[in-house]
């Protein structure tokens, strides 16, 4: 009997002992799921927070973009993060700081870029991108196939160009897709394009710590030798801008991809706006086209001055990167200036 009661005893210590466990890791289980559930609940609200927060810098990039001059835009400008140029220097502007706006309890940072800094691919022709293509380091045989592929993505038909590709092709992809046949909306589409690898829709400039460095002897690779591009597609084109190139705005890739344009015009470009006051007593800025036709020396590059450039800007890229507390996220909107008047056309997070 004596051995039954103990039996018994130990059988219902195992028991409580079991419980006391399983009670133990439902607690604890319950406290998790309750950290997880305050956690998702905290970062939807910071969610929130942010998204309006980002939106309230937007609008104010929109504010500072209304208050400046319209002609000539350039980096100079307040919008740019530049100290003022202009008017702007006695106006609501003056002071302004694109960094930690205060918005709430938190903060919005901004930076905005003019898209006439960059080339408009939804206007580029056959000329214009073999140029780009030639001007950043493409192999000979890439360059007709990517030129040609990238109008025939734009064109609304289905003729395809001697090297282009449209929907047959994209067919037979892994997964399969269509040509858009419309304008391009985002850059990043280019990676969908015939032809256009990671590396040249990137760039891959060389190391400059290599002790060695690749020298090419005209176009194309060594056996063995990965492409390098001295910059990338989305580096100098842009789905949405008037279709100018802004003299004052485009850095010496861009310039450099227009036809005509060598690289003695460049470094004239260059340092009529970096020294003001020093060239000829200007401000580094270029109010018109005029003083273009005595840094260009080449016929060819004075024939295009009135094709693609131009001394404002009409389209804006503006990234606002809004904080709260430990949360952080970017938003990026395109917006339109037509003098003082500022639309936004697109918003969305990064």
């Amino acid at each position: 009997m004596k051995i039954f009661r103990h039996s018994r005893r130990g059988f219902a210590v195992i028991v409580v002992m079991v419980a006391v466990t399983v009670l133990s890791i439902l607690a604890g289980a319950l406290a998790v799921f309750m950290k997880v559930e305050s956690q998702l609940a905290q970062n939807g609200n910071d969610d929130e927070k942010l998204l309006w927060i980002g939106r309230a810098g937007v609008e104010r990039a929109c504010w500072i973009l209304a208050q400046e001059p319209g002609s000539p835009t350039c980096l100079k400008q307040i919008w740019a993060g530049g100290p003022g140029y202009g008017p702007e220097t006695n106006s609501p502007l003056a002071g302004i700081s694109l960094e930690n706006f205060p918005v709430g309890d938190g903060t919005v940072s901004l930076h905005i870029i003019e898209q006439e800094s960059k080339i408009n691919i939804n206007r580029a022709d056959t000329a214009l991108l073999n140029q780009i293509l030639t001007t950043m380091g493409a192999d000979a045989g890439s360059i007709s196939l990517v030129s040609d592929s990238i109008q025939d993505w734009i064109d609304a038909d289905d003729a395809t160009r001697p090297a282009g590709a449209e929907s047959d092709y994209y067919q037979g992809l892994t997964p399969p897709y269509n040509a858009k046949n419309a304008p391009i909306d985002d850059i990043e589409e280019l990676q969908l394009i015939k032809g256009v690898t990671p590396e040249m829709f990137k760039g891959t400039p060389p190391d400059p710590d290599a002790p060695f460095q690749h020298h090419k002897l005209g176009f194309g690779n060594a056996p063995g030798q990965a492409p390098d591009y001295i910059f990338g597609l989305r580096d100098v084109l842009t789905p949405y801008s008037s279709g100018k190139i802004n003299i004052n705005i485009a850095d010496s890739n861009v310039l450099a991809c227009i036809p005509g344009m060598d690289g003695e015009a460049i470094q004239n470009i260059m340092t009529y706006r970096s020294s003001a006051g020093g060239y000829d007593n200007s401000d580094g800025v270029f109010q018109n086209l005029g003083p273009l036709n005595a840094m260009i020396s080449n016929p060819l590059g004075q024939q295009q001055i009135g094709r693609y450039l131009d001394v404002h800007g009409a389209v804006y890229e503006v990234h606002a990167t809004a904080q709260a507390g430990t949360s952080q996220r970017e938003f990026i909107a395109v917006v339109l200036r037509n003098g003082n008047s500022v639309t936004v056309v697109g918003f969305h997070p990064k």
